[in-house]
Parts: structure tokens; C-alpha cells; sequence
């Protein structure tokens, strides 16, 4: 399966994940038209893009949802979150709470199944997302403030790990956001910090080649070689050299 990040941070999410001719997008936080282009720019024609799922309502992750309506692709959310997305007609809705989407009839091959997972965030229901496709396994981790086990069982064995590493937390407290931007992001239902992730990652990395993508870095508190030089060092301490057991990226 091929992985093409479209767009990561504050100022938009989504990601491509392609298997055969067709697409999954996993959130379309960007404008419409620049998912288009992004999508024309490596290789994807949008009317390739078979669903999209999205991790939960903040507009960052749901801005360019008017691309479904356009050309008719089915959006996935967890129920609650639809209370907060009303871009996307209503025969394009479609709930996920536990159970897995699998697309496997005629038309998609190789089949692709989405398997969601609760994370922490202050949103209603937000998501992470684990898409299998014959022996591929990515596992997509955004916007959560903690990691427990079952998101850790839930990821465990992939070959690509996409996750966040939001911030650092003494940028955070030396910021000038107001105290409760400041708790909210610091707290178990806020963002995950370097360590965070990095300890998250030296769970999750056996060093059998591995790809790891550090996304949704905060442009105001945290750098993107200081969740690098973070990750890098919690997996060498683990025995686990970068680019022999592993791949990393920080987009």
C-alpha cells in the first residue's frame, strides 16, 4: 500500500493511502482544492478515492469535505462526531463505532479493511485507524493526549507508523497561549509530546524495517529535529539504529 501525506499540522490533515487503483483518504483537512491538486500532483485521480475516514470533527481534519459531495465518496466518522460535521450530504454519511470497514467486492482488489480504535482527545468519538491490504499494515495516530494498551494492541505489528509529535512541553508552558490552551494541550485529552511518542514507538518499532512518519507538529512548540533527535534516541536505547531497522520521516 502506498502512503502519500498530503498535508500535516495545525493548518490541515490528510493522508492517502492507495492499494490498486483505489484510495482512502483518512481526513480532508485542507480545502477542497487542495486536495484535489495534491492528489493530481502524485499521481491520484480523485475519482479514485473509494471513502474517506475521518478521526474526528475539528476543522482541521474536516475542511475539504465537500470534495465527498463533489464526487460522491462515502465519509466515515464516528457517530457523535456528526454532530459537528454538516459539509457532507446525508446519503454519504456512514457511522463507525468498533467494527471494521472492508472493501473487498468487485472493482477492489486488492481488498483494503479499516479497523478504528478510540483515542483520547476532546472531541465526541475521535478515532485512530488501522488499514490492512493484503500483508501491509499501517496504523494512523493523530491528535490524542495519551496512548493506552488497547491503542497499543491495536497498532502493534505494522509496517508503517503514522503518528503525531506535537509538541514539547516546555515550549508549551513557556508559550504565551492563555493557561487553558495550555492545560488542554498538555492533558490526557490534548496532544502527544515527543516523549510521548517516542516511548509510544519504542513499544510498537522491532526494527524489521519499519517506516515511522512524525506528523501534526506544532509550528508553535516543537521543532521538527527535536521530535526527530527524541524518537531516534528512545529507539536507540532500545538497541535500534535508523535507516538499519527502521525509516524515519518528520513531515
Amino acid at each position: 500500500m502506498k502512503v502519500n501525506i498530503l498535508a500535516s499540522g495545525s493548518n490541515g490533515n490528510c493522508i492517502a493511502l492507495t492499494s490498486g487503483k483505489s484510495t482512502i483518504l483518512v481526513d480532508a483537512g485542507i480545502a477542497k482544492t487542495k486536495i484535489e491538486k495534491r492528489l493530481l500532483d502524485v499521481g491520484i485521480v480523485p475519482t479514485n478515492v473509494v471513502a474517506i475516514f475521518i478521526t474526528h470533527a475539528h476543522k482541521d481534519h474536516t475542511k475539504g469535505l465537500p470534495l465527498a459531495n463533489k464526487y460522491n465518496i462515502p465519509v466515515y466518522a464516528g457517530e457523535e462526531e456528526w454532530k459537528d460535521i454538516q459539509s457532507v450530504g446525508e446519503d454519504l454519511v456512514s457511522f463507525i463505532g468498533q467494527e471494521s470497514v472492508l472493501f473487498d467486492y468487485e472493482g477492489y482488489n486488492p481488498w483494503i479493511e479499516i479497523i478504528p480504535f478510540d483515542v483520547h482527545h476532546d472531541a465526541y468519538e475521535p478515532k485512530g485507524y488501522v488499514i490492512q491490504s493484503e500483508n501491509s499494515k499501517i496504523s494512523i495516530c493523530l491528535d490524542t493526549g495519551k496512548v493506552d494498551r488497547e491503542m497499543i494492541q491495536a497498532m502493534q505489528d505494522s509496517r508503517v507508523y503514522i503518528i503525531e509529535s506535537n509538541h514539547e512541553p516546555r515550549m508549551v508552558e513557556a508559550s504565551t497561549y492563555p493557561d487553558s490552551v495550555k492545560a488542554r494541550i498538555l492533558s490526557d485529552v490534548g496532544h502527544l509530546s515527543n516523549k510521548q511518542t517516542a516511548d509510544t514507538l519504542s513499544e510498537l518499532v522491532r526494527g524489521v524495517g519499519e517506516q515511522i512518519y512524525l506528523t501534526h507538529l506544532s509550528s508553535n512548540n516543537n521543532m521538527p529535529a527535536l521530535a526527530e533527535m527524541t524518537t531516534v534516541r528512545a529507539l536507540k536505547q532500545k538497541g535500534l539504529d535508523r535507516d538499519k531497522h527502521y525509516k524515519l520521516e518528520v513531515i
